[in-house]
């Protein structure tokens, strides 16, 4: 499954922050039996890389599972080691950028000007994502859209909620990366499943 397929079949990231590795496994299954087809462990998580292979082992060929808050160019190498396939990061480090695409992974960098996302495409990215989004309103990522090349998706990620949704999606946006609106650490699976089900119905009825 590459990112274009991906986002087709659901274009919600699922941001796992500070998730242990001794619930990811059930907190991913709920995700994919949502329908949830990105998954991202931040790195700043509790032993990231042992969630990020387990979710790699248990749902890789169902989905894109991948790592955020990635900041070096080793980073990226320690989470191609676990076989995940994408590389999200808060800036736009085009080494970190570069790194990702050799080792053949999908590269989102976080970009908040028109600028930093130029840079980032040139160095290479996949597509971008514009962070934080309650910073960058609907209006913004229009404006960005008419400019940035076509093929490049724009994910919205920080401030996202089911009310907000469809604003970004008329305004151009691909996908949206959502955190702590859908799992805090410590949240049960219930909560979690609860979430994931909210945003997925919101996410069909933006799109139309």
């Amino acid at each position: 499954m590459n990112l274009e397929q991906a986002l087709a079949s659901c274009n919600l990231v699922a941001i796992l922050r500070g998730i242990r590795p001794d619930e990811v496994e059930a907190v991913g299954e709920v995700l994919i039996e949502a329908g949830w087809r990105i998954i991202e462990v931040p790195l700043n998580s509790p032993e990231p890389l042992k969630s990020i292979e387990t979710l790699v082992k248990r749902f890789g060929d169902q989905a894109l599972i991948g790592a955020g808050t990635v900041l070096s160019p080793a980073q990226v190498a320690d989470v191609a080691a676990t076989g995940a396939k994408v590389i999200i990061s808060p800036n736009a480090n085009p080494d970190v950028i570069m790194a990702s695409r050799q080792a053949d992974m999908v590269s989102l960098p976080g970009v908040a000007t028109p600028t930093e996302a130029f840079a980032a495409i040139e160095a290479g990215a996949t597509g971008i994502k514009a962070f934080p989004a309650e910073a960058i309103p609907p209006h913004v990522i229009k404006a960005w859209k008419a400019v940035l090349p076509k093929d490049i998706p724009v994910l919205a990620v920080g401030g996202v909620t089911p009310d907000n949704m469809a604003d970004f999606v008329k305004a151009g946006a691909a996908g949206f990366g959502i955190g702590s609106s859908l799992y805090k650490p410590g949240a049960d699976v219930a909560s979690v499943r609860a979430q994931a089900i909210r945003f997925i119905e919101a996410m069909k009825a933006a799109r139309g």
